[in-house]
């Protein structure tokens, strides 16, 4: 049941950030589409209460339990920028809004990106151990949190691998392959 309700938040946050970005842009209703964007994190309190509320019913926790607590770590830590990077490509389509901002792509500027990237990562996984342990504490049965015990180390080998990329690029910064000058952001530099 828990992995439904899983899905039905995935696609509850995708439903309300579209439903909040047409109202405010194409359907011209600001209010309401602010409103709608608004209740996006009510998403996670679902699956927060869903999640609390199955392991206070006496279910082992299993698969469904860990991948709740990393959804929910991913997306506090990631939903913001999904949400800005969904609100400007809206704003330059329907509200003749400026060109969405791209990721730098070489140099410094790209570092420093693949970095606050990585730092949200390490945020997501902070919070989604941090609702790992929290739920190991609620049921204070180890044989009914094994599971959870195993995300643990699974969250830690993910941030393990995305660490990877900031320190190579930061070792091997990505460099134009035309020999064109860059600024600061990577763009191309009229000569």
């Amino acid at each position: 049941m828990l992995l439904a309700v899983i899905a039905g938040c995935e696609i509850g946050f995708w439903v309300l950030l579209a439903a909040g970005l047409l109202a405010r842009y194409p359907l011209r209703l600001r209010r309401t589409g602010a409103a709608l964007l608004l209740c996006v994190p009510l998403v996670d309190l679902v699956l927060l209460a869903a999640t609390a509320i199955d392991l206070r019913g006496g279910a082992t926790a299993g698969t469904a339990h860990g991948l709740a607590a990393a959804y929910l770590g991913y997306s506090v830590a990631f939903g913001h920028s999904m949400t800005r990077w969904a609100d400007e490509r809206f704003a330059h389509r329907f509200a003749g809004g400026p060109p969405p901002t791209r990721a730098p792509k070489y140099g410094a500027a790209r570092v420093r990106h693949e970095w606050r990237e990585f730092g949200k990562a390490a945020l997501a996984t902070a919070i989604a151990c941090a609702l790992l342990l929290a739920m190991i504490a609620l049921v204070g049965d180890a044989d009914r949190t094994r599971a959870l015990d195993a995300w643990l180390g699974r969250l830690g080998f993910v941030l393990a691998i995305w660490f990877l990329w900031p320190v190579t690029t930061t070792l091997w910064p990505p460099r134009p392959r035309d020999g064109a000058a860059r600024d600061s952001a990577g763009r191309a530099r009229p000569e």
